[in-house]
Order: C-alpha cells, then structure tokens, then sequence
C-alpha cells in the first residue's frame, strides 16, 4: 500500500525560487528500504550547487528531489532489514542520489545502507546538523590526514557547519585549529568555537599569519572548502611531508595545485565515509559517541519551521552571513 507523502522538488534548474512543496505517493518499503518519518533537515552547500545545476553531476529533470541530511524515525522496513525496526531514531547518511532519494520531505523511502542510527538522546535538529559536517571531519581530518595530538591544522571558511565540525574535531583529537574566515564580524564567534586563532583573509595574509602563529614552522594538515587559485598558495603553509585536503570548490575556479613539495594533496569526497558498511559504521560511532560526550557540538546557525520555509533557507545560506548549519524543522 503506499502513502502520501509531501517533498519539495524542482523541474527546472535556477535558484531558490524553483522549489516547490508537492504532494508525493511513496510505495511500501522494498528489499533492503526504509521508511522514515522526517523531523528535521540539513541543509548543505552541495544541495544549493545541485538546485542550481551547478554540481558534480546533474539532475534528472522534472521532478528532482533534493537533500542529503535529515533526520526522523523510522515508520516501516522492507524485507531483508535486520538493523532497523519502527520507532527507532535515524538519520540519513548522505551516501545516495539526489534526484531519486533527496530527503526533503515529511516521509522519505531510503536504502538501509543510508540510513544510520541516531541516539535517542539527540534531538532531531542536532542530529539534522551533525553527519555530513563530523563525518567530513573525521573521514579527511581522522582517517585521510591522520591528525595528531600536538599537529596544527588550518581550517579555510571556517565558519561553514564543515569548517566548524572541524574544529571541534580538531580539539577532540588533541590538535591545534587555527581558522579562517572573510570578515571581522566573525572573528570572535570562531575563536569562543575553539579555535585556536583566527586569520581574516580579507585583511591578512593566510601564510604569513599561518607561519607567524607556528613560530614558522607552518601546519601539518591543511583543511580546504575554497580551493581555486588559492590552494597553490596554501602549501607554502604546510611544513615539509604535510597535507592538503581539499573537500570543496567555494571559489568556483579551477583548483590550481601547490608545488611547495615535499607535500601530500588528497581531493576529498565523503561519501569515502559512507560507502561501506565499515566505514558507516566507524564513523556513526565517532559522530555519535562525540555527540553524547559533548565534545561535538554541532552549530545552528538558524532554524526555519515547516517545508515551504526551504526556498527561503537556501536564500539563507546563499547570503554567506552564517556561521554553521541551516536546519528546517519539518515536525515539532
């Protein structure tokens, strides 16, 4: 039997004004699926690139779903599910394609492999704001970097929800964040977040304050969400054998690669997290065990009420005025 269900999709490529709230019917839950109830969702810089047309691969139009992170309870499994049974809390892994599974609505049908276990202490809004950002963190700074206590990591657009899991992560590990961000304004915000210094690229420069802050020995690990033309210049930040991460194209340009060898650059993608049952289920337990010791604290930079609000969300997050996630609050 299926069930009626309202998601917000979009026809036609174009900015926030393309999403619509339509009534959807979803079938029962298949082999290996599972129907969740949403609560809450998360929004990501990858959702305003896909709506736009301006992602890594393109949308099946018209009807497009959107969305990779949200969180809500499980209504019904499909045969085969052994993991996951009514009424338990979940979130969604992020490990899946947009158009076809993009999880802004109130009921979602996922694969059992995207879905991951929430704890019940988690409110849906924090567990809305917490996987792609911690486990980005975890799987480049943890996994990829292999970040150590006592190594100096710089953190580029820090205030973004990855930026700041970051350096959360960073502190967790025992490392030492140094952050960066466009303006002023948010010098202050960044620093009560845990940063160890912050460098405001629009009136200083990055490798020189970089080194001054490192008694000039430079960072071992560089965390990148910019890339472009910038990133050459960030290995000049780097001490000798360290690494470059970079896990985003905020600049828009080609991403130019640094010859300050010896160095070690890695283009990070997160569904590297998520892709095997392995890897899901290391980094749910770091997200979740960090969750519920409070030494990851996921940042909400605003939250709007009700699915029509997503237009207005992607709005939000468009402006770059925010320092960590967007979350839409579907159910109270």
């Amino acid at each position: 039997m299926s069930t009626t269900a309202r998601a917000v999709l979009f026809h036609e490529t174009g900015g926030p004004d393309v999403l619509r709230v339509e009534e959807t019917e979803l079938p029962e839950p298949g082999p290996g699926e599972v129907l969740i109830d949403v609560a809450a969702v998360g929004l990501n810089r990858a959702d305003l690139l896909f709506r736009a047309g301006q992602y890594f691969y393109a949308p099946t139009l018209p009807g497009s779903r959107n969305g990779y992170e949200a969180a809500g309870e499980v209504v019904a499994v499909g045969p085969g599910v052994t993991a996951f049974a009514p009424g338990d809390p979940v979130l969604t892994g992020g490990n899946f394609e947009l158009s076809a599974r993009g999880v802004y609505g109130d009921r979602i049908l996922m694969p059992g492999t995207a879905v991951l276990p929430r704890p019940r202490e988690v409110d849906a809004v924090t567990a809305a704001a917490a996987w792609v950002t911690y486990s980005t963190a975890y799987g480049a700074l943890v996994r990829q970097a292999a970040l150590a206590p006592g190594d100096h990591v710089l953190v580029t657009g820090a205030s973004s929800g990855a930026g700041t899991a970051a350096i959360q992560a960073a502190r967790r590990t025992g490392a030492v964040p140094i952050a960066t961000t466009r303006t002023e304004a948010k010098r202050r915000r960044l620093l009560d977040l845990g940063a160890e210094h912050v460098v405001v690229s629009d009136g200083e420069d990055v490798v020189k304050e970089t080194r001054r802050l490192t008694g000039g020995r430079g960072v071992e690990v560089v965390f990148d969400a910019i890339g472009g033309p910038g990133f050459r210049t960030l290995g000049e930040a780097v001490v000798p054998g360290g690494t470059l991460i970079n896990y985003g194209w905020l600049d828009g340009r080609p991403t130019e690669l640094p010859m300050h060898w010896p160095l070690t650059v890695h283009g990070y993608n997160n569904l590297a997290a998520a892709d095997t049952a392995e890897g899901r289920r290391r980094a749910s337990h770091y997200v979740n065990s960090g969750l519920l010791d409070g030494t990851l604290r996921p940042v909400v930079a605003e939250v709007l009420d009700g699915l029509d609000r997503l237009p207005d969300a992607h709005r939000l997050m468009e402006r770059n005025a925010h320092t960590g996630k967007i979350v839409v609050r579907v159910r109270s």
